[in-house]
């Protein structure tokens, strides 16, 4: 089954169970996923899981900067409402690498891009995103390549 299509099936039995939370952040999703095609010029179409995956990274971005924006300015409740959206998306997200996967990942591709200084670093980043889309949050990555590289 396609994550576009457990889409569909999560938010019927959302729907049917009354669970307000999950039932509106997967109407969101269905409906950014609506504007996608239009913008693709594939109405009434599918996505494939790449471009899905995608569009989820996108909506917890989203998410996660309001959560900070919110506890800044001190609207726990908000930041709250925004975390458990955030909890729900991450559910269709695969699992995030671990510190050990990440060094070694990192390792890996500084080996294969051949970066020797924090001036190589936009390649190990592309290299470790692109085979890892959707598992690395792009700050913590930046963060350990630039340790990394810097040593």
């Amino acid at each position: 089954m396609s994550l576009f299509e457990q889409i569909d099936k999560d938010y019927i039995q959302a729907y049917k169970a009354k669970d307000a939370v999950r039932l509106g952040v997967l109407r969101l999703l269905k409906t950014a996923v609506k504007n996608k095609l239009v913008d693709l010029c594939r109405p009434g179409g599918t996505l494939d899981d790449g471009e899905m995956m995608d569009l989820i990274i996108k909506e917890s971005k989203q998410r996660q900067d309001s959560i900070e924006q919110y506890r800044a300015a001190n609207r726990n409740d908000l930041a709250d409402k925004e975390a458990a959206e955030l909890v729900v998306l991450q559910g269709y997200l695969p699992k995030p690498l671990s510190e050990e996967e990440l060094t070694a990942v990192i390792d890996a591709a500084i080996a294969e891009t051949g970066a020797s200084s924090p001036r190589d670093m936009g390649k190990v980043i592309s290299a470790v995103m692109a085979a890892h889309k959707g598992r690395v949050d792009g700050k913590v990555l930046s963060a350990a390549v630039k340790a990394r590289l810097s040593k």
